[in-house]
């Protein structure tokens, strides 16, 4: 498995394009290698390319909500089904159902608007320390992975076409309940096309990676320690204005409510130079396990 940046960048744009188009009927393929689960981001991502591949350029995308219905397996690939239920003078509206074996894994509605001037207002970003003043994710991977048995080690260890920068401990690295806030510096690895829609695909790939670990912070549970299983039910995603993901953006996330073996996460993605860029709101399964014995 390659190491080189471009490569895994290389790697994730072609992993987030589709083939096909007849009919708004789209082939997403499979990360190379790849094992099990198939990561929801992915699944997000590719739907998302699929609604975009059949409204005019002028109307860029500016939200999705999707429900994930079944998990994806990295052995198949999805077929993405393309329903045009609206197209009006200023907006455009896309469903899209992402299927494996003739099984419906994940249904999305997303809307496209033509760009409008009007009032403007964002809530400031956070203040957290620089990318560069912070030890990468994957650095912190190899510290920690020695303590995993071998088969969650090597998904630690994986190489990622997403560096990341979190500005607190992660939940798999101390246990300890702490407030469910969470910051992450987030950029591909290398340099990406100059197509706006390469981009949002790629925060819509990367918007999936440390939300749903906000609400078990303050519980002392993680997936990697073994003790909840986590799974991601809903995803929406707001696009507010333009923004590259070769570049730094920080990811602010917090978890307002847990109960019910559910947590609702929130996330504000803002550029490097400070704007709100992007808004993302989660519910997942966080259901709790019992240690045998």
């Amino acid at each position: 498995m390659t190491n080189d940046p471009q490569t895994l960048v290389n790697g994730l744009v072609c992993l987030l394009d589709l083939s096909g188009g007849e009919e708004d009927k789209f082939a997403g393929h499979n990360r190379p290698g790849g094992q099990g689960r198939m990561f929801g981001g992915q699944v997000i991502a590719q739907a998302m390319v699929a609604a975009e591949r059949t409204v005019a350029e002028n109307r860029p995308i500016h939200s999705l909500h999707a429900y994930f219905l079944r998990g994806g397996n990295e052995a198949d690939g999805i077929t993405l089904d393309v329903l045009r239920d609206l197209d009006g003078g200023s907006f455009a509206n896309r469903r899209v159902v992402a299927s494996q074996q003739n099984r419906p894994i994940l249904t999305m509605v997303s809307s496209f608007h033509v760009r409008e001037t009007g009032a403007y207002h964002a809530d400031p970003m956070p203040a957290v320390p620089a990318p560069e003043d912070l030890p990468s994710e994957a650095d912190l991977r190899a510290q920690f992975a020695d303590s995993l048995p071998p088969e969650k080690r090597a998904m630690m260890l994986r190489p990622r076409p997403i560096e990341l920068r979190p500005a607190e401990n992660r939940h798999w690295m101390n246990p300890t309940p702490r407030a469910a806030l969470s910051h992450t510096w987030f950029r591909t690895a290398a340099a990406l096309p100059d197509d706006p829609r390469v981009h949002r695909a790629v925060l819509a790939y990367a918007s999936d990676m440390s939300l749903l670990g906000t609400c078990t912070l303050p519980h002392g549970l993680s997936w990697i320690l073994g003790n909840v299983m986590g799974v991601s039910l809903d995803h929406a995603i707001w696009f507010h204005d333009d923004f590259r993901a070769d570049d730094w953006l920080l990811y602010a996330c917090d978890s307002p409510w847990a109960g019910g073996a559910r947590g609702f996460n929130r996330g504000r993605i803002y550029s490097r130079d400070g704007r709100l860029v992007a808004s993302v709101a989660q519910e997942g399964l966080i259901r709790p396990i019992t240690p045998k014995g």
